[in-house]
């Protein structure tokens, strides 16, 4: 049974007939996907969260977080991160260089350790 699903297209105001052409499925699957313990293949999971602009794991009740998950980009920082650079710009320049130095130091021995 998919958690959110019932939820999501009474929001939408969309009956089970509606999605289920949408998707390309009946609307019996969509019923049995509601109420009868009926999963449907991860294709299916796709196009469901996709039509109603979420995410599989909202869709199934993995998460709370209704809206769609955005990729991240390589410099998005998590709280730990951000922690760091927030500390890192307090210091004045002699601090910052011993900081950049010892960065330098731990990646020249991680490419050392890697290489042999």
């Amino acid at each position: 049974m998919l958690k959110n699903l019932k939820d999501l297209r009474k929001k939408f105001n969309v009956s089970q007939q509606v999605l289920g052409n949408a998707i390309g499925v009946t609307q019996q699957s969509i019923n049995k996907y509601e109420n009868h313990n009926v999963e449907p293949d991860i294709y299916t999971l796709k196009l469901l969260a996709d039509y109603f602009n979420t995410s599989i794991d909202y869709v199934v009740g993995y998460t709370d977080i209704e809206h769609k998950i955005e990729q991240v980009s390589d410099t998005a920082l998590n709280d730990q991160e951000l922690s760091h650079i927030k500390n890192y710009r307090k210091l004045d320049s002699d601090e910052k260089q011993s900081i950049d130095c010892v960065i330098t130091n731990y990646i020249k021995n991680k490419k050392i350790k890697i290489e042999h």
